[in-house]
């Protein structure tokens, strides 16, 4: 009703001359106003109607728009690290083109007092909820759409209803009481992605869409491959924590084996896509086909894909079809259509029967979920999807999940899907994402090289007084559950690199209010012997790994020990920990201490390093955007 409302005003006294099935196309492009090159994942707005579309790896962007004849709209062009741009157009025929430069700047454009005027005057012909989705906006129409999305003190549910499961922070543990830290890795990239996006859209991230891991483990990082039988090699550095000099960090790092694309297992692939009205939006499904036509650009003749789609039922609009045929496999693509209530769970049973009909013995069997993770309608309880999911996953069909889109991203429940399905999730908000997930990083995404991988740290009680590992709050394990080969656990793709961080307090060191009132009683029946052995070892931690190959059901082991050195930080290790606080400070996290985004900056900036592919300039410019949104209290 609220956007009936606002094209109603817009089209008051234009009646008779509305076409109603007929829309406006604006096309053009979106460049750096300095080098005139192409800028990519920028946002082009058409203010107070809430469409928008991302700019294609060219710059290039397309927007549709009702017929509204004779009525003026405000279109906005944005991107990360540069000021906004604003054209106005009047509405008098079916096609436009409006190219936009931006200036490399974190300031939004100035806006003059009658581009302000229009502006508000076409806002107030609007409905103010509608209007609260543009970003960027000046600073008054701001906070008006602020208010608007307050009710009563809450948060206006009913513009959003994005899932995000709760966390809570790992807090410091005694290393004489608690020795052990278990946890499985995490190989997710999907909460980078989704922070840099509501930083796009001119807001920052609720806490709970920030999950520390996966913003760290987004970047690669220079380790030395394995060369030994193991698929990945382990490493650590020891070094200062810059939010607290006073304190340990250790960085854990794990480089997965890369393998060249002709000696991947072949494929057996269900394509699972959601195509029903939820995903009728520039960044859903129109996202979604052109991701996938990208994915499906790297398979060969030998490898085969099959195409499952759910709205209100599911079918199968594509039988198993090599690799080779890319006419036939795009031509399916491009005639999906969204509409229609979402039946998830049936569609996911109808993918993984495919799936079971067209196995590979020793091949790659993956089904490729991609949705908004908005199931309504059928059998689509989180447990049974789960108990689906696991069931196929023990027969070797695993799951990756590409989420999609805005407003409605059910986030906790595709990540649960994709945790239990020995996949991956990755969230899509741009098409250099999609090259990212799906050409970049195309083995990792969809070629496990070891499953259940494990990590389990034991501290050394005379050297560490407490430790904290950084975000992996959803990935714990029981101390018992490391030499458990029934416990599952996260799984390493070809060429993956993981990163965990550990804040160690050494012993000496006053602790404040982190240990305060977490001690325990003196154990009656433990002695000091152990302790003993302990302080003879040079040992800060000992690093034990399990992990499976990804056909066998027994774990094998790796160790390494640490010791406590000084040296001087390498570049990768002062960015991840500039990521690493970035993450705090989003989450607003008391073990941050008085860090802040300007710290984070400074620190993000100096660690730029070769970055080969833009992937760190563009956290600086996140960064940068951030620093804004908070000092404008955004």
């Amino acid at each position: 009703m609220r956007m009936l409302s606002l094209v109603l005003a817009l089209l008051a006294g234009h009646g008779s001359d509305w076409a109603a099935q007929r829309t406006v196309v604006v096309t053009g492009t979106v460049t750096d106003a300095t080098t005139g090159t192409p800028l990519t994942g920028a946002r082009v707005r058409v203010e107070g109607l809430g469409i928008s579309a991302p700019t294609l790896s060219n710059g290039h962007y397309t927007v549709s728009l009702p017929t509204l004849i004779g009525a003026l709209v405000v279109i906005r062009a944005e991107h990360v690290g540069y000021g906004s741009m604003t054209q106005r157009l009047r509405l008098d025929t079916e096609a436009y083109r409006l190219d936009f430069a931006l200036m490399p700047s974190t300031a939004d454009r100035p806006v003059d007092e009658t581009e302000a005027t229009e502006f508000k005057d076409i806002c107030s012909r609007a409905d103010a909820t509608v209007v609260s989705q543009v970003a960027f906006a000046p600073a008054v129409l701001r906070e008006q759409s602020r208010r608007s999305l307050v009710s009563g003190g809450r948060y206006n549910q009913n513009f959003e209803r994005e899932g995000y499961e709760r966390i809570y922070d790992n807090e410091f543990m005694a290393a004489g009481t608690n020795p052990l830290s278990t946890f499985s890795i995490d190989v997710d990239r999907a909460s980078y992605a989704n922070v840099r996006r509501f930083i796009r859209e001119g807001r920052l991230p609720p806490p709970d869409a920030v999950r520390i891991e996966e913003l760290i483990n987004y970047f690669t990082y220079d380790l030395p491959s394995p060369e030994g039988p193991d698929p990945f090699s382990v490493h650590s550095e020891v070094g200062r924590a810059p939010w607290n000099p006073a304190h340990r960090l250790v960085r854990i790092g794990i480089q997965g084996r890369t393998v060249d694309t002709e000696d991947l297992a072949t494929s057996n692939l269900v394509f699972l896509l959601d195509v029903s009205g939820s995903m009728n939006s520039p960044n859903k499904l129109p996202l979604l086909k052109s991701a996938l036509r990208l994915l499906v650009d790297q398979l060969r003749p030998q490898d085969q894909v099959a195409i499952v789609v759910y709205a209100g039922a599911a079918g199968v609009v594509l039988d198993p079809t090599s690799g080779g045929d890319k006419e036939r496999i795009l031509d399916a693509l491009s005639r999906l259509e969204a509409g229609g209530s979402t039946a998830g769970g049936a569609g996911l049973q109808l993918a993984y029967d495919v799936a079971r009909r067209n196995h590979l013995e020793g091949g790659n069997n993956r089904v490729i979920l991609a949705t908004d993770g908005d199931f309504n309608i059928g059998p689509s309880s989180d447990a049974a999807m789960v108990r689906l999911i696991e069931a196929r996953r023990d027969e070797g069909t695993f799951l990756t999940v590409l989420g999609f889109g805005t407003g409605n991203l059910q986030d906790a429940k595709m990540e649960k899907l994709a945790d239990h399905g020995n996949g991956n999730f990755a969230y899509i908000d741009t098409a250099l994402e999609a090259h990212k997930v799906l050409v970049s990083e195309f083995g990792g995404t969809l070629y496990t090289i070891a499953k259940d991988v494990k990590i389990q740290v034991e501290f050394n009680p005379i050297h560490v007084q407490a430790y904290r590992l950084i975000g992996y709050e959803n990935r714990l394990l029981a101390a018992e559950d490391f030499n458990d080969d029934r416990k599952d656990a996260g799984d390493l793709g070809a060429g993956h690199t993981v990163t965990a961080l550990y804040e160690v307090i050494p012993v000496g060191v006053e602790a404040g209010t982190f240990m305060r009132d977490r001690g325990i009683d003196d154990l009656r029946y433990q002695d000091d012997g152990a302790r003993i052995a302990a302080g003879e070892s040079p040992e800060l931690l000992f690093i034990k790994l399990r992990y499976k190959d990804p056909d066998e059901r027994r774990s094998r082991l790796l160790t390494h020990p640490v010791l406590d050195t000084e040296q001087d930080p390498s570049v990768d290790f002062t960015f991840a920990a500039s990521v690493a606080a970035f993450g705090m400070v989003l989450r607003d996290s008391k073990y941050g201490g008085s860090t802040d985004l300007e710290t984070v900056l400074r620190w993000a900036r100096r660690s730029v390093g070769s970055d080969l592919e833009g992937y760190r300039k563009e956290f600086v410019r996140m960064v940068e955007a951030a620093r804004q949104l908070s000092a404008e209290g955004i």
